[in-house]
């Protein structure tokens, strides 16, 4: 069975998203309802599995968030993608996404290291493979959106 949502469920919704800890008297003054009114459609929401659980986002610092992060676009001598250059950098473990390309350079590589020192080491382990004739690095200086979490 499915249950239907009308505005007010997905306004609630956003704001749970937002805050799972707000208070269900705030979040009845946000929606324009009473608290037995948002406590009933939340119950509701959670008994048809619309709402699955609530859990918590840490913070950049609380979660150990690298101390620097790099971008590399890999262009590779031969322009073939065989695996051989995606295999050695997929087992770097400071990449976490690495993407073959369209257009000027054939991956990108994401890098999330503990110092600019490792971001470097990496950049020469990656350069040294024979399959790559060049790397463009750009680290990131702030981050303004971070829809993972």
């Amino acid at each position: 069975m499915t249950v239907q949502l009308d505005a007010i469920d997905r306004k609630i919704i956003d704001e749970l998203i937002a805050d799972a800890r707000v208070p269900i008297a705030t979040l009845a003054v946000r929606v324009g309802l009473s608290r037995h009114a948002v406590r009933h459609r939340i119950d509701r929401l959670e008994a048809h599995k619309v709402i699955a659980g609530y859990t918590i986002r840490l913070t950049e610092r609380a979660r150990g968030a690298p101390l620097a992060r790099a971008i590399m676009m890999v262009y590779r001598k031969d322009r073939i993608r065989g695996a051989d250059v995606t295999t050695a950098i997929a087992a770097i473990p400071e990449v976490t996404h690495c993407f073959v390309l369209s257009g000027a350079f054939d991956l990108i590589v994401y890098i999330e290291a503990d110092s600019h020192e490792r971001v470097n080491n990496i950049w020469a382990q990656i350069a040294a493979l024979p399959g790559v004739a060049d790397i463009v690095t750009n680290f990131a200086l702030a981050s303004v959106l971070d829809r993972r979490h």
